[in-house]
């Protein structure tokens, strides 16, 4: 299975393809004894997407043997013992994709010339990923993390690492001229190359904290530009440890930026609800979304809501029809608005979603 989803991965996932591309979409469990039917319903849904491919008749014979393969392929990678919430599986001539996700999805099956990435989208949204760079005078690693776990990056050419042995040293001190780690030549040099990789690897905007020893986060601040927005974490001995020990010394500095973020976004909120500028509750919401007029919207973690549309208005529906919380999402990120996942019972009047609007 893939193992991160990013806006460049969801951007290639949402571009057209050769017709059809089938969107398979299945909730699934973590643990026993809810898991036991989950491969049963799997190769039942994969049957039944390979019976509505044979009933097409805009599917030719040799596309539809393709895509049956890949779905056959996709199968092959997918490990139940393991699985997550939901499970989202992309097929279409000559690829698949499949994604393990945090969060549940309705079962789906759907032919398209598009997949059916908003589930996707949402789980990408609301996972809020940040990253860890842990630096030393000879180490620097990348970690990237979310609610669920933290995994080391190898891109850019992380971990980078270098020598600390000096081998003038022992003529330097007898001369007097042994300078202090962090006011060595060689390591300023080995900073701007971490400060030159972390550019590559992450945008601007990336959610960044900087672990290490207070001498090696101020040095690398004074010759590089690329952890300018970074929350600095004054804990050294991280550059070599494992994600364990990565994620408890940052665990504090996450939690209070989430804290200023909600207190941030509840402000928000109240400023808008005073210029009129506010909207709440799922059709109100959907509205005004649909016309791209929401600048910011704000959604509680596990709000969620089936409905379908009623011409252009949003009613409650059986299970299985439009799920209305991923369909906004996707709809608001595609219009340029910032969503925002805000815990449970944040959001006032009960509303579980709304929106600020641009005007």
């Amino acid at each position: 299975m893939q193992p991160e989803l990013t806006p460049a991965v969801l951007a290639s996932l949402r571009r057209p393809r050769h017709y059809p591309a089938v969107s398979v979409l299945m909730p699934t469990h973590r643990r026993k004894p809810d898991n036991a039917q989950d491969p049963i319903r799997l190769r039942n849904l994969l049957a039944g997407a390979a019976k509505e491919l044979e009933a097409d008749p805009a599917v030719t014979p040799e596309r539809r043997q393709d895509v049956v393969e890949q779905l056959d392929l996709a199968l092959a990678e997918i490990d139940l013992d393991h699985a997550e919430d939901g499970l989202a599986i992309f097929a279409s001539p000559g690829e698949h994709h499949v994604w393990s996700l945090p969060r549940t999805v309705p079962e789906r099956v759907v032919l398209a010339d598009t997949y059916l990435t908003r589930n996707l989208v949402a789980a990408y949204t609301a996972e809020q990923p940040y990253w860890v760079l842990a630096v030393s005078a000879d180490r620097a690693a990348l970690w990237r993390g979310d609610a669920r776990r933290l995994v080391e990056q190898h891109t850019a050419g992380f971990p980078l690492t270098r020598s600390l042995d000096d081998p003038d040293a022992e003529r330097k001190e007898r001369i007097g001229d042994l300078s202090s780690t962090y006011r060595d030549e060689q390591t300023r040099r080995f900073l701007r190359q971490v400060d030159t990789a972390l550019g590559e690897a992450l945008a601007p905007t990336a959610r960044l904290y900087v672990a290490g020893e207070q001498a090696a986060v101020t040095l690398l601040n004074e010759v590089g530009t690329a952890t300018g927005h970074a929350v600095p974490v004054a804990h050294g001995g991280l550059a070599n440890a494992g994600a364990e020990a990565v994620r408890e010394a940052v665990r504090p500095a996450v939690a209070a930026q989430e804290q200023q973020t909600v207190a941030a976004t509840m402000a928000d909120i109240e400023r808008a609800r005073g210029w009129k500028e506010f909207a709440a509750g799922v059709d109100e919401v959907w509205e005004h979304v649909a016309a791209g007029r929401v600048r910011a919207l704000v959604v509680e973690e596990h709000f969620r809501t089936t409905v379908r549309l009623d011409g252009d208005h949003l009613v409650p529906a059986e299970p299985g029809d439009l799920d209305a919380h991923d369909e906004i999402v996707e709809r608001a990120l595609e219009t340029g608005a910032e969503v925002r996942f805000v815990p449970d019972g944040t959001l006032p009047e009960g509303t579980g979603i709304v929106g600020i609007m641009r005007y």
